[in-house]
């Protein structure tokens, strides 16, 4: 038995090993550059907002104020 059981040892060693590989080398790739272009609708929010203020301006308050109902007469 003593006679199997080295070679095995051996043979599990140097397999280990011999499995391992080699360094793992990681190489960081540059960032790639995003340039965000000028949006073409960048008018249109002001616009709007300013033609929503126009309109609640000219359209004003129409309610008419109510005042408490007129008392009933007693009979």
């Amino acid at each position: 038995m003593m006679k199997s059981t080295a070679p095995l040892l051996a043979l599990a060693m140097t397999a280990s090993s011999a499995f391992a590989g080699g360094p793992v080398v990681v190489e960081e790739e540059g960032q790639p550059e995003v340039v965000a272009e000028s949006p073409r609708s960048g008018w249109i929010v002001p616009v709007v907002v300013g033609l929503v203020l126009i309109c609640a301006i000219a359209c004003g308050n129409d309610d008419e104020e109510t005042g408490p109902p007129p008392p009933t007469p007693a009979p």
